[in-house]
C-alpha cells in the first residue's frame, strides 16, 4: 500500500516596510498571497494589513503576535507541521527586530523550511519619505528597548552625519535626555514624523532641545531624524508637499466605478471616501434586450454605441447567457463615448472604430458621427443601449442623420441608499474638502440621500451638463476640466489646490488667518 506523503508547510518571516503598501516587495506579495495563516505584528499598519487581506486566500487566517517570541515561533512551526504556509508580517525589516532575530533562530533548529523577506525599514523608509536626506555616515534604527540604545555612538553618528530612529512616542523624552548627556548640541536640527508612509503621515522640524514639546499629542511609533539633513525638508519633502496631501475627496461613484479615480487621487496625496449614489440593476422587463443581442448576431445593426461601462457590462452579461462572445460583433462597428466605456469595450477583445476626439458627450460624438449613406450603410440601423433615465439627445441627433435607432433599455439606475449617518453628517457639515462630480444624477443621488455639499466643499464637475444641474441644486462649481474625462477631472482638482496653496502663500500673515479659502491647503499657512 502506497503512504499519502503529508504535505510540507513554509514559513515566512516578511518585512511590511514603513507602512505604505506600495512598498511592499515583489516576494512579500507573493508569500502574502500565498500563505494560508498570517501572523502580524503591532506595528503594522491596519491600512496595510486591509490591502492584504483583499488580495490573499479567501480562507487565510490572519491573527495578531502575542506573547514571547518563542510562543510565535510555534505557531509557526505548527502550522508548518500541518501543511499550511504561514508569514509572520512585521513592520519594517525583520532583521530589524531582536524579537524577530530569536524567531528565526527557534525556527532554524527544526526541520521546517522557511525564509527572510527584507522590507525597507521603518527609520531609513520614514525619513524619505519626510524629505530628511540621511548624508554622510549614517545610522537608522528600528528600536524596541530605548534602554538598549548607546547614547554616545549615536551622538558620535550624528556629528558624522545623520540619524533616523524608529521608536515609541513615549520614548521621546527619554531619548532627548539620553542624547544631550552624551554630547548632542542642543540645537542640532531634529525631525518627528508621525503615521510615517501613511495616508496622514505629519512632520514636525525642531531642535534636539525642544523637539519633545513640538511632537506632543503623536502617539504610537514614530520616526525621529537628527542631523544636517533635517535642514533640507524645505526643498526635498515631497510626500506632505503632494497637491492634494491630507484632502478628505467625496467619491460619489459604486467602487467598481470608483477604482481608476480613487488610485488617481491618492497618487496625489488625496484621502478618497466612496459613497456609492447609484445602484445598476436589470431592466424591468428583458425582452428588448433579447431582441437586441438576436439583432446583433443576425446583422441587423451597423453600429452599436456604448455611452457607459454599465451599458458594455449589460450587453457581455446576455452575451454569456447565450454562450456567445466577441466574435458575434464580427461585421458590427463599435463607437464610444468616454476611454473607460472604451477601454471596457477593449477589455473584450474588441478595439471601437470610433471614440470622440473633442467633447466626451453626446453632442461630440454627434459631431463626429458621419450621416447615413444608402450607398456605403447597406445597413441603416443603430443600436443604442443605455440606462432608463438616458437623455433623447444621441438618439435625436442619430435620426436627424438619416440612422434608424433602436433606443434599448440595457439597465436601469436606481437611487442607492443613504449612506452612514457620520458620511452624511460631514457632507453637510464641511468634513469634506472636495466632492467629484462625473455626471448629473451623482449631484442628484448624492443630494437626495445624504443631502446637499456644504459650501465650504469644493465642486469639480466632469462636463458642462453636470455642471448645469449643480448649479440647479445651488452648489458652487469650483473646477471643470477642459476635456471630460476623470483622468482630467483629478487633473483638474491637483491643479486648482496647487493655485490655491499659490494665493495662500503669497497673502500677507494677517489676510492668511482671514482668507475664507479652506481645506488642508489652507491650515498648512495658519
Amino acid at each position: 500500500m502506497t503512504r499519502t506523503r503529508k504535505p510540507v508547510g513554509r514559513i515566512a518571516f516578511v518585512g511590511a516596510g514603513p507602512g505604505d503598501p506600495g512598498l511592499l516587495t515583489r516576494r512579500a506579495h507573493d508569500a502574502l498571497v500565498d500563505a494560508d495563516q498570517v501572523v502580524y505584528d503591532r506595528g503594522v499598519p491596519e491600512s496595510l494589513l486591509d490591502v492584504v487581506r483583499a488580495q490573499a486566500k479567501e480562507d487565510a487566517q490572519f491573527t495578531p503576535a502575542e506573547g514571547v517570541p518563542g510562543d510565535v515561533a510555534k505557531v509557526l512551526i505548527s502550522a508548518a507541521r500541518s501543511g499550511l504556509n504561514a508569514v509572520h508580517l512585521v513592520a519594517g525589516d525583520p532583521f530589524g527586530h531582536d524579537s524577530v532575530v530569536k524567531e528565526v533562530q527557534a525556527v532554524a533548529r527544526t526541520a521546517a523550511h522557511f525564509e527572510v523577506v527584507p522590507g525597507v525599514g521603518q527609520a531609513e523608509g520614514v525619513a524619505t519619505y519626510a524629505g530628511v536626506p540621511l548624508p554622510g555616515v549614517r545610522t537608522a534604527a528600528d528600536v524596541e528597548d530605548v534602554g538598549t540604545l548607546d547614547f554616545d555612538a549615536l551622538a558620535a553618528a550624528v556629528g558624522r552625519g545623520s540619524l533616523a530612529l524608529a521608536v515609541d512616542a513615549g520614548d521621546l523624552a527619554a531619548i532627548r535626555d539620553g542624547l544631550l548627556a552624551a554630547g548632542v548640541d542642543g540645537t542640532t536640527g531634529v525631525g518627528v514624523t508621525g503615521d510615517g508612509t501613511g495616508e496622514t503621515q505629519y512632520t514636525t522640524t525642531s531642535t534636539v532641545d525642544s523637539f519633545v514639546a513640538a511632537a506632543l499629542g503623536f502617539t504610537g511609533r514614530v520616526v525621529l531624524t537628527v542631523g544636517e539633513g533635517v535642514g533640507q525638508r524645505d526643498k526635498l519633502s515631497w510626500w506632505e508637499n503632494r497637491p492634494l496631501y491630507g484632502w478628505k475627496v467625496l467619491v460619489p461613484r459604486t467602487k467598481e466605478q470608483a477604482g481608476a479615480m480613487s488610485a488617481r487621487l491618492r497618487a496625489y496625496g488625496a484621502i478618497p471616501c466612496e459613497v456609492p449614489t447609484i445602484a445598476v440593476e436589470p431592466p424591468r422587463t428583458p425582452a428588448q434586450m433579447e431582441r437586441a443581442v438576436k439583432g446583433l448576431v443576425d446583422g441587423r445593426y451597423a453600429w452599436v454605441i456604448f455611452t457607459s461601462v454599465n451599458a458594455v457590462r449589460a450587453v457581455w452579461e446576455k452575451f454569456a447567457e447565450h454562450g456567445l462572445d466577441a466574435r458575434h460583433f464580427g461585421g458590427v462597428k463599435i463607437a464610444c463615448i468616454g476611454e473607460a466605456t472604451a477601454d471596457a469595450v477593449r477589455a473584450f477583445g474588441i478595439q471601437p472604430e470610433l471614440i470622440p476626439s473633442g467633447e466626451q458627450s453626446s453632442e461630440g460624438l454627434l459631431a463626429e458621427f458621419s450621416p447615413h449613406d444608402e450607398i456605403l450603410d447597406p445597413v441603416g440601423r443603430v443600436l443604442l443601449p443605455r440606462a432608463d433615465i438616458a437623455t433623447e439627445t444621441l438618439a435625436a441627433g442619430l435620426t436627424e442623420r438619416g440612422w434608424e435607432v433602436d433606443d434599448v433599455t440595457a439597465y436601469r439606475t436606481v437611487r442607492a441608499a443613504p449612506p452612514p449617518a457620520e458620511i452624511r453628517d460631514a457632507i453637510k457639515s464641511g468634513g469634506f474638502d472636495a466632492v467629484l462630480f462625473t455626471s448629473s444624477s451623482t449631484v442628484r443621488n448624492l443630494v437626495g440621500i445624504a443631502g446637499k455639499p456644504h459650501a465650504r466643499t469644493v465642486v469639480a464637475v466632469i462636463g458642462p451638463k453636470t455642471a448645469e444641474t449643480a448649479t440647479e441644486f445651488g452648489l458652487r462649481v469650483d473646477v471643470q476640466p477642459p476635456h471630460a474625462s476623470v483622468p482630467d477631472l483629478v487633473e483638474a482638482l491637483a491643479a486648482y489646490a496647487v493655485e490655491l496653496r499659490e494665493k495662500l502663500a503669497a497673502m500677507p500673515a494677517k489676510q492668511r488667518r482671514g482668507s475664507k479659502v479652506q481645506g488642508p491647503t489652507a491650515l498648512r499657512f495658519r
